[in-house]
């Protein structure tokens, strides 16, 4: 039986390439790279806006950089959805990181079809907002993007053209390490429990270093050389059994807790995963704990595909500006509160128009609700942070200036950094927009494109 090993490199963008090293040095067949989040299309939509060639992740010729010698020799292949809302920039991009680390005669593929905003108007009309029901027309502004989150086919239709590279736009996360077992293994896209056995392994590997230890809410503290957090590994076998671990020469740890912890990460319904080639039960899967940072997991079931893929919509949604400052004991909280409702009343003197406050006490409510029961639990300290949204970037910049005079006009406090750039920037707000489109709309517009660097 015929074992492939894939490893997860990347979770976000912005991650660190170097853990790329040791995946590859414990010969794996498959590095995938996910790159991309919600909040990452709406960056990359705003890097377009400034420059034509932007809107892939600018950190892709890092991880290449790391991969390709491995790519040449071939020992491995890439796969990466890091072409965000523009896969044929990255696809240049990755053409010239080959180029110039003098590397030739690899094949580099493009996935195209996931962007609809060149089909809007033959689409957008039939759109409603997934949470709250509103129709298409409703939006109050144009859109950036249309993103149908696509499944895995383009992919190993990439690969069965030889691709050593695939570089996708918006695919969905888990589909990039589906694709390589159904093209190695010959999966059928109706063997629905393999197809999910494929998207489990995904899932528990899209998060990088999550599933060997990292922001483990359990005995975090015990999880060995954390500063030498490795990224998993999956041996997948013809019959969808797969084995979760790690490169040996390495911190971390596999094992059933940190499995688990993973497999209910960002995940609604475990009994209904939906994906765009199936719908996954999780609940149906069996996890052995085999020792030595390996765990296996067997029995995974699924269900027939929906008919829709899920698509992003974003658009324009105002300005933004943001301060901090901190506050010491005694009386840490009723300062911060004080200064807040000063620096109000001065905006609102001053005749800026804000339409939507925020207002956040770090150390008593910021993170997981009220974390200081009563005034008989005074926290030491305070940081009160203060952020808003103005309908246009001059007035939100303007905002910010009314802090200034606070350092020595209102309750003792330290101020702290200012946030997004400091006081008297802005930054424009896009607001996602969620949606279902349906298959028959998306599919004969993806096409997948063969480069050799």
């Amino acid at each position: 039986m015929t074992t492939i090993r894939i490893a997860g490199g990347q979770g976000f963008y912005g991650d660190t390439p170097r853990s790329v090293s040791g995946l590859i040095d414990d010969s794996i067949d498959y590095l995938c790279l996910e790159a991309l989040a919600e909040l990452t299309l709406a960056i990359l939509a705003k890097d377009r806006q400034r420059d034509e060639e932007r809107g892939f992740t600018r950190d892709l010729p890092l991880y290449l950089r790391a991969a390709l010698p491995a790519v040449a020799e071939g020992r491995t292949k890439v796969i990466t959805n890091a072409g965000g809302i523009n896969p044929t920039a990255a696809t240049r991009a990755a053409i010239a990181t080959a180029r110039s680390m003098g590397i030739s005669g690899i094949k580099i593929a493009t996935v195209l079809g996931d962007d609809l905003m060149p089909r809007i108007d033959e689409i957008g009309p039939s759109l409603t907002n997934l949470d709250t029901g509103e129709p298409f027309s409703a939006l109050p502004a144009p859109p950036r993007f249309l993103a149908a989150y696509l499944g895995a086919r383009p992919i190993v239709e990439a690969l069965e053209q030889g691709a050593d590279v695939v570089i996708t736009g918006r695919v969905a996360d888990a589909a990039l390490f589906l694709a390589p077992l159904v093209f190695e293994h010959g999966w059928s896209f109706d063997d629905w429990d393999r197809l999910a056995a494929g998207i489990l392994v995904g899932h528990l590997l899209e998060c990088s270093g999550q599933v060997a230890g990292g922001n483990f809410s359990g005995e975090w503290w015990t999880v060995p050389h954390p500063w030498d957090l490795p990224y998993p590994i999956a041996e997948v076998d013809a019959d969808g059994t797969a084995v979760i671990t790690k490169p040996a020469a390495s911190g971390g740890r596999v094992d059933l807790d940190t499995v688990r912890h993973q497999l209910l990460y960002e995940v609604h319904d475990p009994a209904a995963y939906l994906s765009p080639d199936v719908v996954a039960d999780f609940g149906s899967a069996v996890f052995t704990d085999l020792g030595d940072d390996r765990v296996r997991v067997t029995d995974v079931r699924g269900r027939p595909a929906t008919d829709t893929y899920k698509a992003l919509i974003a658009h324009h949604a105002g300005w933004s500006g943001e301060t901090k400052v901190a506050f010491s004991w005694p009386d840490a909280r009723e300062k911060a509160e004080v200064a807040a409702a000063v620096f109000v009343k001065r905006v609102e003197q001053a005749g800026y128009e804000v339409r939507e406050w925020c207002f956040e006490r770090w150390g008593v409510d910021a993170l997981g609700g009220p974390t200081v029961p009563s005034t008989d639990s005074e926290p030491p300290e305070v940081v009160m942070r203060i952020a808003w949204r103005c309908d246009d970037e001059r007035t939100a910049a303007l905002v910010a200036r009314e802090m200034t005079p606070l350092t020595l006009s209102a309750p003792p406090a330290g101020l702290t950094g200012m946030g997004r750039g400091g006081l008297g920037r802005a930054s424009e707000l896009l607001t996602i927009w969620p949606t279902l489109v349906d298959k028959s709309a998306v599919d004969p517009h993806v096409t997948v494109t063969v480069e050799e660097a």
